[in-house]
Order: C-alpha cells, then sequence, then structure tokens
C-alpha cells in the first residue's frame, strides 16, 4: 500500500490545508462524546461514511479478543508563569529535574522578554507568594538550567502544559485550572510526561469497563512524552532516521499479554502514537515484544515496517509532524491524506483537545 522508502521521504508531500477553526481550543465533555473517524486499514476506505461514530462506540467496533494498550504516563504541572527580576514576564517550562546535591535544578525551556543570560532571576507562581529562580546555564540547544530556591516543588505552583496551538487568555483562570484534569487521561498513573498522548484523553473509567465487559482487554505501556513532539521536523531528523529521545518502560505483563492474544487470534490496538513507539521499539519478529525500560528515539515513517500494532487509536495531528507520518507509516499516504481532508469537510476537530480516528 505504501511502496515510499524512508529515504524518499518528501515532507512537503504530507502537508495540508487546515484552516484555523479546526483546531480545538477546548475538549469536548464528556470525554467520550469526541467524534472518531473509522478507517478500514487494508482498503483505507472510512467505514462510515455518515461521520456519525463516537468514542464511546469503540465497543461495538473492536472485538472480543482484541487487546488495547494504553500509555499510563502522568503529566506534570509543568508550565510555570512568573517574571523576571525587573519585572518583565517570564514563563517556563520544566523539562526534567536534574541528579545534582541541591535537588532544586531543573532543565527547562524560558520565554520572556529580552535576551536571557546565567545568572538572571525569576519569580514563578503568585506575585510576592511565589519561587525564586536562578538561571544557571544556558544550553546549545537553547535549553536552560533553572536552580529553585529551598520551598516546595516547582510543579505545585504549575498549570497543564498546554501546546503553543492552545490559545489560553490571561484571564482565563478557570478554565486553565480544569486543564490540569482534562489534559490527563483518567488512567494516568506515573509522573514524568510533559505532554498528553492525547488520544488517551477520550477515554472514560465507563468506557474502559464496558470495553472489559464486551470481551477486550487491556496492557499498559509508559512513554514519558517530551517536548520534541511540538517541536518542528528538522532536515537533521531526516537524515539520521532518528527523532528526540523519551523514557519508555514495557512491563513483562504486557509483553505476556500481547503473546496471549497473538496466541488466541486476537488484535493489537494501540491507544495512541506514544504506545505505538513503545511496541515497535521493543517488537520481535514474530509481532510480539520484550519486555524493558530504556530510551527511544525511533523514528516511524513511511516505510518504516510495523511488527506489532494491527489497530490505532489516534487523534488527527499537524502538518509535516512526526505524528502524522507515523500514521502514514501505518495506513499510508494517500488513504491518510484523503481521510484527513475529508475529516476538514466534515468539522472534524484537530489536535490534543480534538476528534480521534480509528484505523483498524
Amino acid at each position: 500500500m505504501n511502496p515510499q522508502t524512508p529515504d524518499a521521504l518528501d515532507l512537503a508531500s504530507y502537508d495540508f490545508d487546515l484552516p484555523a477553526e479546526c483546531i480545538a481550543q477546548r475538549p469536548v465533555s464528556p470525554r467520550d462524546a469526541a467524534r472518531l473517524m473509522h478507517v478500514d486499514r487494508a482498503s483505507g476506505v472510512i467505514a462510515s461514511r455518515e461521520h456519525r461514530n463516537q468514542i464511546r462506540d469503540l465497543p461495538h467496533l473492536l472485538r472480543a479478543g482484541d487487546l488495547l494498550v494504553l500509555n499510563v504516563t502522568r503529566v506534570l504541572a509543568a508550565r510555570l508563569r512568573g517574571r523576571k527580576s525587573s519585572g518583565g514576564r517570564a514563563e517556563a517550562l520544566l523539562l526534567e529535574p536534574l541528579a545534582d546535591a541541591t535537588g532544586r535544578r531543573y532543565r527547562a525551556l524560558v520565554r520572556s522578554s529580552g535576551r536571557l543570560h546565567a545568572g538572571q532571576h525569576f519569580e514563578f507562581g503568585p506575585r510576592g507568594a511565589g519561587l525564586a529562580a536562578e538561571l544557571v546555564r544556558i544550553e546549545a540547544n537553547g535549553e536552560v538550567v533553572l536552580a529553585f530556591a529551598p520551598g516546595p516543588s516547582p510543579y505545585s505552583l504549575g498549570e497543564a502544559p498546554l501546546p503553543p496551538y492552545i490559545r489560553r487568555k490571561g484571564d482565563e483562570r478557570e478554565l486553565r485550572a480544569s486543564d490540569l484534569e482534562r489534559y490527563q487521561t483518567v488512567y494516568a498513573r506515573v509522573p514524568g510526561a510533559v505532554a498528553a498522548p492525547t488520544a488517551g484523553l477520550h477515554f472514560t473509567r465507563a468506557l474502559l469497563e464496558q470495553l472489559e465487559q464486551s470481551g477486550v482487554r487491556r496492557a499498559e505501556v509508559v512513554l514519558h512524552v517530551g517536548p520534541g513532539t511540538f517541536r518542528p521536523l528538522r532536515p537533521e531528523d531526516l537524515a539520521a532516521a532518528r527523532l528526540h529521545a523519551e523514557h519508555y518502560e514495557l512491563p513483562e505483563q504486557t509483553a505476556a499479554a500481547i503473546k496471549q492474544t497473538r496466541e488466541d487470534g486476537g488484535r493489537v490496538v494501540a491507544v495512541g502514537t506514544t504506545s505505538v513507539r513503545v511496541l515497535e521499539t521493543c517488537a520481535q519478529r514474530d509481532g510480539c515484544v520484550t519486555p524493558g525500560v530504556g530510551e527511544t528515539d525511533l523514528f516511524l515513517r513511511p516505510g518504516s515496517e510495523l511488527r506489532v500494532v494491527d489497530g490505532l487509536v489516534t487523534n488527527f495531528h499537524l502538518p509535516r509532524s512526526s505524528l502524522l507520518l507515523l500514521v502514514t507509516a501505518f495506513l499510508g499516504r494517500e488513504a491518510t491524506l484523503s481521510s484527513y481532508r475529508e475529516a476538514v469537510e466534515n468539522g472534524y476537530r484537530f489536535y490534543s483537545y480534538g476528534d480521534a480516528m480509528l484505523i483498524i
């Protein structure tokens, strides 16, 4: 279906027109009311031309014996608002804590007016009751190291690290507070991500129970999504055929569940591109997986061989993005872009708080 090899990749052929009004700014309520485009992987054809499916229809679209694989990473409240010591506004995105004697240093991205420099001082959180921080070092890639003063965890002052295409006006504090709950899957339990595995945002506990009652089993992986998921693909990414590295965990129980699913004739259905990356990082030639913990920089794109995943639940992604390329690796370029064009024409909502596809 997709003869293009990775070496022949041309990003311009993975572009599409997307009106700004298609970008979801708020989540639907309830979660499982999001729309679901059902695409047949073998033919590339949209299975329901009426476009009436919702996420809550998954129990009727999957089969008893199928296995859903969920990414149980938990998003940290990693976005900090504050100000420079000179008074100008500043924002920080905490990427990860550093192992040092103080336990108060973090890799971060900082945005403020003027140039950043070592020795610069900030206060994050409410004015007069925030947490002081010093910019200790600027890295070559634009990241910085922030050293926080003794006190509460910086995450206790943070907000949900929404992607840049979701706009929040300064006075929408109540909405920003609700993002801490909505920009998080109901099954999240392992802290470490700075971006949500967004396909999982649609699931409710009731829907998971209905799926289980219909014979669809569940298994877990962890992929701590990093800020690289929002960065444009660079020529060096394409040349190296590698992406930003992210921490993953694939438990023995999940490897056993996939093996059993294979033996029973069921299908492995990944919830989100992050779950796909973990499964295919650990893939064996027989479609099973090897359990493990590590870092993955796997770049799945047209021409890549997918050995484990039989089905995919995923949101609608940005043009020219690594996430879109992963979907085309699974479905094929023409079928993917055709589905996306139909999604735009039929008012589907795109990106993190948007609607979803089931490709199976």
